[in-house]
């Protein structure tokens, strides 16, 4: 079986990267928003790994750094799922319009 170039994971890595941006700039809806920044830092993590596989075999800095990611993704997550909860509770509603009314 023939194992996937850096060239192929590149462009999934690159795809994922670009579908996340379309979402966060399309959807209104804030927990959609917040899968498209998991997704941008997926793709992330996916180049991390790569070019550390590619790369620089012997090294483990790459793995690091995406496990770095991943912890800053959950705590990131939490954080923004406590704020998308607490502002359904205000205004029923997840919506980004809706939010606006939090800046005053």
């Amino acid at each position: 079986m023939m194992e996937p170039g850096l060239n192929h994971i590149l462009f999934i890595s690159t795809a994922l990267f670009f579908i996340g941006i379309f979402g966060f700039l399309t959807r209104r809806n804030l927990i959609t928003m917040l899968m498209s920044i998991e997704l941008v830092l997926n793709s992330v993590n996916i180049n991390f790994v790569a070019f550390n596989k590619y790369l620089w075999p012997h090294k483990l800095d790459g793995l690091f750094f995406s496990i770095f990611v991943i912890a800053i993704a959950a705590a990131e997550a939490a954080v923004a799922i406590a704020i998308i909860i607490n502002l359904y509770r205000s205004h029923q509603s997840i919506d980004v319009e809706n939010a606006e009314d939090l800046k005053f």
